[in-house]
């Protein structure tokens, strides 16, 4: 049995980060963050908190990110911690789903360093914002609420810019990766946009269900050209029945293809062309281009 409680009702603390967050050792023996109103002041290892005294219980599966926010925790307030996990409670009930917790530490300390900002009245322009804004509408309308909740715990209201920024937070902790692998698949995202505009010819409908479904699979897609891992599917002969029968939305894909190689250096394998000219073709559907045989 670990000293993580003396009994069922109290929790036995291992270490003291700050006045409102301790450490204590869960079941397995691994150390889990407690956060609770002076649940630390005047306190030493081997005190013991009542359970009722707790208000939330940061258990990082990750050794190295449960190591990386205790020292986040040590340098910053533990506000930003509290409006963090508000603001990440808010989005996951929004989006239905768990967000990597990597985005606990991300997010707190992207928040401190913005309000600093503000502090110091500096203005970190967000030249991604009409991406995200169009891109991502779900976590757009999430960042919002964000400064909302910034502005009524911290009393700082951040810029529209902000709102942008803790977006591409959520999305990325959606997918689990890097925030600099998150700002390279916006833009892979935004070239893709603007040449199938220019190729079909059309404004597309950034309010359409279609229009959801295909950033999705560019969101995706953008994530396997960032780790280098793209479908594998060699089914030859499936991928020449495509390119024969959907031949204007592969050349778009093409066209695409071209982009991506000139600008990121990427090069779309077979496969990925295969199933980009599928996704094209639903589009293409959905706005009337419809001059080609099923």
């Amino acid at each position: 049995m670990t000293e993580q409680t003396q009994n069922a009702d109290v929790y036995r603390i291992s270490r003291v980060i700050g006045n409102n967050f301790v450490c204590t050792v869960d079941d397995g023996g691994k150390e889990v963050i407690l956060r609770g109103l002076g649940i630390g002041f005047k306190k030493h290892a081997g005190d013991l908190i009542p359970v009722h005294q707790v208000e939330k219980i940061y258990d990082l599966r990750d050794p190295e990110k449960s190591s990386r926010l205790r020292d986040l925790l040590a340098d910053v307030p533990p506000e930003f911690l509290d409006v963090s996990t508000e603001i990440i409670e808010t989005a996951e009930n929004c989006i239905g789903r768990r967000l990597s917790e990597n985005i606990y530490i991300t997010l707190t300390d992207h928040i401190c360093f913005a309000v600093e900002r503000m502090r110091s009245g500096v203005r970190y322009p967000n030249h991604l914002l009409w991406e995200i804004t169009n891109f991502y509408p779900a976590e757009f309308a999430i960042g919002k609420k964000a400064l909302d909740i910034i502005e009524s715990k911290l009393g700082f209201r951040l810029p529209q810019d902000e709102a942008g920024f803790i977006a591409l937070h959520i999305v990325n902790a959606e997918i689990d990766g890097k925030m600099a692998d998150m700002v390279l698949i916006t833009e892979v995202i935004g070239k893709i946009t603007s040449v199938v505009q220019d190729y079909y010819g059309v404004t597309l409908d950034e309010q359409s269900l279609d229009y959801g479904r295909f950033i999705t699979h560019l969101k995706f897609l953008g994530q396997r050209i960032t780790q280098n891992r793209y479908v594998a599917d060699n089914d030859s002969e499936f991928q020449s029945m495509i390119v024969q029968r959907y031949q204007q939305d592969y050349q778009c894909a093409e066209k695409i293809c071209a982009q991506l190689r000139e600008s990121f250096s990427v090069q779309l394998p077979a496969e990925e062309m295969t199933f980009l000219t599928i996704h094209l073709h639903r589009l293409a559907l959905s706005m009337g281009i419809t001059d080609q045989k099923e």
